[in-house]
């Protein structure tokens, strides 16, 4: 076969078991692909001899006959999730060197299902970003281009790495973490498909925290059939993470029928914000008349709170992030700052938090630690506590309403030049269609749905059901055979 690191993982788990091809040759193309492609700066770690490893055991099980879906597949993994043995930084100066003697639990369910681990893959630093510039490896770099420039683009963030990597096929798929969008933009700027589920539907043991009550991990695929694949091994109870939850896990796969009539999709008004580009609003536009086309009803809703979802977000996570980033000290692990004659123990955590952060996680642990001080608490952590709580009442009342799942714009634009978006409020308006999710705690997707008049994708978002990935997922199904959206970057690296 040729073209393999072009396939689905649906594609190659049915050529694999027709013995078409095997996981060896899968991975040695994946391999081949990623040592040519040093411009986009996906793979920051590269493990080219587990992945022989893994995918000689993934052959032996495929012939043996009792493989998973999972099984021989070759995936990325995110810098964020502790990889035994493997550098795990979380593309942080402060945890160079640091290779966990553990593994995450989602890496272990992907590992047991037989998944092959190409290497891991760049990030914004600490997750904290939305255009993967904050990254100690240096940028990662978008496989599209605006018409016939060279300007590089930004992946999205922080999963810009695994974005890159999916979308330039050096991998079948990868993980992606998504506290604010950081699984659902990048795949919207780079055409591919994203899903950030249900918080508590996927363990977060053994991935580095930024914002434990937002944090979720997610698969980030080249369509919707490979996300339910995927997110099935990811999924299921860890009584090591005390937030995830006691569920059966459905065969996602299975769910996805693309019949969608008699469902009730809800259209937010709060979504249709200043200034929003002609072209996202057409797009929307577009999704509604696809959904409405494939027999689903469509109604106006309100989420009165969504103007408050911004500032109470970037008031708790970095709330949260100030808390889970104080363990990186310089005693324990990771980077430590050379000292002078007569420096103390304080002197030792400034300079190695100094030397060891960069100036976005500065810039948030000093928010974060300013709204948990004793002054301040109630003025911002407490009342944006109280906005979450509403927001998360908004979306718990047009449930009850009866809405199946909410159509919205994944991003207010395409992918944007690296270095163009320096102000850091501009970039955290990035986030302005996503973070509600994280925030109620709701799974939502990340579709391609069109290409903008530079030739870039843009993506459409659906949002579902606590708990309901597999009905969301063939709501997005449909969405995704109505758009057709089959374009990729023409190859420049």
């Amino acid at each position: 076969m040729s073209d393999l690191t072009k396939l689905t993982i649906a594609q190659a788990r049915d050529a694999m078991r027709a013995g078409e091809t095997s996981s060896a040759e899968i991975t040695d193309a994946c391999l081949t692909a990623i040592e040519g492609a040093g411009a986009l700066g996906a793979f920051v770690h590269h493990t080219p001899e587990i992945a022989a490893e893994q995918a000689k055991a993934a052959d032996a099980r495929i012939t043996a006959g009792d493989a998973p879906d999972m099984c021989g597949i070759p995936l990325g993994i995110k810098d964020l999730f502790c990889t035994k043995g493997v550098p795990s930084q979380a593309a942080s100066g402060i945890l160079e060197g640091f290779r966990p003697e553990y593994e995450s639990t989602v890496t272990t369910q992907l590992f047991d299902a037989g998944a092959v681990m190409l290497g891991k893959l760049n990030m914004d630093e600490f997750a904290m970003g939305s255009s993967n510039e904050t990254s100690v490896y240096g940028n990662a770099v978008n496989p599209w281009r605006r018409g016939n420039e060279d300007t590089a683009l930004t992946p999205g963030g922080s999963s810009g790495g695994s974005a890159s990597a999916v979308a330039a096929d050096l991998c079948l798929a990868a993980t992606g973490t998504d506290t604010g969008g950081s699984i659902r933009q990048p795949a919207a700027f780079v055409g591919i498909t994203g899903l950030k589920p249900t918080y508590g539907r996927v363990s977060r043991w053994g991935i580095v925290a930024f914002a434990s009550s937002l944090d979720q991990a997610g698969p980030m695929t080249k369509d919707v059939r490979d996300s339910a694949i995927m997110l099935q091994a990811m999924c299921g109870h860890d009584p090591k993470d005390s937030t995830s939850a006691d569920l059966p896990v459905p065969n996602f796969e299975a769910a996805l029928t693309g019949d969608i009539k008699g469902k009730t999709i809800g259209i937010p008004k709060e979504y249709r914000v200043d200034g929003m580009p002609e072209e996202i609003e057409k797009l929307w536009s577009d999704g509604i008349a696809m959904m409405k086309d494939a027999g689903a009803k469509i109604v106006d809703i309100s989420l009165p709170h969504t103007k408050y979802a911004l500032p109470a977000y970037y008031v708790i996570a970095p709330a949260e992030a100030s808390s889970n980033l104080a363990r990186y000290d310089g005693v324990r692990f990771g980077h430590r700052a050379k000292l002078s004659q007569g420096d103390g123990i304080t002197e030792m955590y400034e300079k190695t938090r100094a030397e060891g952060f960069g100036a976005e996680v500065q810039r948030r642990v000093m928010i974060g630690t300013y709204v948990l001080s004793a002054g301040f608490y109630d003025a911002y952590y407490n009342r944006a506590r109280k906005v979450r709580a509403l927001i998360k009442s908004d979306f718990e009342q047009v449930f009850a309403d009866g809405i199946d799942a909410i159509l919205t714009p994944a991003t207010p634009s395409a992918a944007f030049g690296l270095g163009e978006n320096m102000d850091p409020i501009q970039m955290y308006l990035n986030d302005v269609f996503t973070v509600t999710v994280n925030l109620a705690g709701l799974p939502g997707i990340s579709v391609p749905a069109g290409i903008d008049k530079q030739g870039l994708p843009l993506g459409l978002q659906l949002i579902g059901r606590p708990w309901e990935e597999a009905d969301l997922l063939n709501t997005a199904y449909a969405l995704e055979q109505a758009a057709g959206f089959v374009a990729k970057p023409a190859k420049w690296w």
